[in-house]
């Protein structure tokens, strides 16, 4: 549903260990506390399941993003695969940034 009502789509194809790392830091960082990011209320918290869903994605989904990506003939489709991809494009395109 998503896909078909965008202009544009981000795919944040990061390599797994990226992935996990960030995922630990953030578990340690804010720690029983609520991100900036989330709700209040939503503290973080260590998800065993979260950590196999994001382990596995490789495997199980990218595969099918990927097709579904390439079918997207109409649209803009920018693929982001290292920090340094993201902060050149953040860079580049200021309006992108979500605040």
């Amino acid at each position: 549903m998503r896909l078909r009502a965008c202009d544009t789509v981000i795919w944040l194809d990061l390599p797994r260990r990226v992935c996990m790392y960030r995922i630990l830091k953030r578990t340690i960082v804010y720690r029983r506390q609520s991100r900036p990011d989330m709700a209040e209320g939503c503290n973080e918290r260590f998800d065993w399941n979260f950590i196999k869903w994001v382990w596995n994605y490789p495997h199980r989904a990218k595969s099918r993003i990927m097709v579904e990506i390439e079918g997207l003939r109409e649209k803009r489709v920018i693929v982001l695969k290292s920090k340094r991809e993201v902060t050149e494009f953040l860079t580049n395109h200021p309006s992108a940034r979500i605040m």
